[in-house]
């Protein structure tokens, strides 16, 4: 998970009495469990799996557990539901133990949530990032007899078909090309769901509490336009890396008449953003290519905006994407980054949900680190902000449109990718709202030979 916090409990004993068989109850033999045929599950699966519950969770939770047979452990009047919907759900969790077992079984359908998504996952957060080995000698015994009294010993499953294993050398453009394509390309209907009319994937900036979204990303894309310059000087050519459906481009065109290049590596962001750029009547200023940024270079712009890309390009890169982005700009130019950061940095590895499923490759760097790269290919650093509160509510606004779309969204990309979406965007607002998430804007310009920077000498006007 993206979140960072870490809250301990043990639910309550099994209760509830077994029900009448069903025929779904798995045997030992089904499950591929050595042992005598026929061997079943012993009384109800919440008896059977509540010492395994206890090992992975580790002290009270208000949260209730629900098994396949009807079993349950846990209060009804807590702040949600695990429901345990296969025994499958278990095995997974035994052969991937911690986040990235939890992950399969909740993409598979074989565990499911009900209630405030936030409230559960800041509570089960803590329990996703314990495995066998965290458990202490003495609960695993009891954990590994809880499995095997539940029938959940066998072979391990096959990931579900979601999950992202990408092959080649790491950012590499052809890898990062396919990484980016399974984030990506999952359908523009489904993003303009989720995002809403400004179809824009980043951090918005709500200047108000009576800001909506589309008002908040606008602002976003005008403070970007302030702090690059491009106010005080109409025409500006403009670089957007990373240019999604082209909202910042349509933007700084359109209230600014900058001459806009944008490059992605998604095609359907790509095939998107020039429709749209056509149907805002802006194809005399604004140009959309399908390039990967290592391949720029012959061309000077005024100002390059990047935002919400530098997660995909990895601290090995770092230097290259600096260096590549310096040589675009002439003295006085500016380059306005705007990435998620993490104290201390993190790679998405590839035991996390979010590694595999959502951002393959993906890491998210100290914002000190990116400060110090930028100063040594030569930027003045001018500008460093936090919007870390805003990714929150971006965030908040994004899972509001999916749960009351959600039929919609499932037509459009299946129960799966829906889930995943949405346990990602609510686990994500939770990193930004305790902190173990940011993100930051640095605005970074060349100075002249002379040391001209040409920046306003305050933030005045930049809103």
């Amino acid at each position: 998970m993206v979140t960072q916090v870490s809250q301990r409990a043990v639910p309550s004993r099994a209760q509830g009495s077994t029900p009448e068989p069903t025929g779904e109850s798995p045997t030992a033999e089904a499950a591929g469990v050595p042992g005598p045929p026929g061997a079943s599950v012993r009384g109800s699966a919440a008896d059977a799996l509540a010492p395994l519950v206890e090992a992975l969770v580790g002290g009270d939770v208000p949260v209730r557990f629900e098994f396949w047979d009807g079993s349950h452990i846990g209060p009804a009047d807590g702040v949600g539901t695990v429901r345990i919907r296969s025994v499958d759900a278990v095995r997974r969790i035994l052969w991937a133990p911690g986040e990235l077992g939890v992950a399969r079984a909740f993409v598979a359908g074989d565990l499911s949530v009900d209630g405030d998504i936030y409230a559960l996952l800041r509570v089960l957060h803590g329990a996703s990032q314990r495995d066998l080995r965290q458990m202490g000698l003495r609960a695993v015994p009891a954990a590994f007899d809880a499995a095997r009294r539940a029938g959940a010993f066998g072979r391990p499953l096959p990931p579900p078909p979601e999950e992202c294993r990408p092959v080649g050398r790491r950012h590499s453009p052809s890898r990062d090309a396919r990484v980016i394509s399974h984030h990506y390309d999952v359908g523009n209907d489904f993003y303009r769901l989720v995002l809403g009319p400004s179809m824009t994937y980043s951090c918005a900036r709500f200047s108000s509490e009576e800001a909506n979204l589309e008002e908040a990303q606008g602002a976003k894309h005008e403070l970007i336009c302030r702090k690059l310059g491009l106010d005080r000087q109409p025409g500006a050519r403009l670089l957007d890396v990373g240019c999604g459906w082209g909202s910042m481009a349509i933007h700084a065109a359109r209230h600014h008449q900058a001459r806009v290049v944008g490059v992605a590596l998604s095609r359907e962001q790509v095939d998107e953003a020039r429709r749209r750029v056509a149907e805002a009547g802006l194809d005399d200023q604004v140009e959309i290519r399908l390039q990967d940024y290592r391949y720029l270079g012959g061309e000077a712009f005024d100002a390059i905006s990047s935002i919400g890309m530098f997660e995909h390009v990895g601290s090995a890169m770092m230097a290259r994407y600096f260096d590549t982005l310096r040589r675009l700009l002439g003295p006085t130019g500016r380059l306005l980054n705007h990435a998620i950061s993490k104290p201390g940095g993190s790679v998405l590895g590839r035991r996390t949900f979010v590694g595999r499923y959502v951002f393959p490759d993906g890491e998210l760097l100290d914002v000190a680190e990116v400060v110090r790269a930028m100063q040594r290919a030569g930027f003045e650093v001018r500008d460093v902000e936090s919007l870390r509160e805003h990714y929150s509510r971006t965030l908040h606004h994004w899972v509001a449109n999916l749960e009351r779309r959600w039929d919609e969204a499932v037509g459009l990309v299946g129960p799966s990718r829906a889930n995943i979406w949405r346990l990602y965007m609510a686990a994500s607002a939770n990193g930004f709202d305790d902190g173990g998430l940011a993100i930051h804007q640095v605005l970074g310009v060349l100075p002249g030979p002379d040391g001209t920077s040409g920046m306003p000498p305050t933030r005045t006007g930049w809103g």
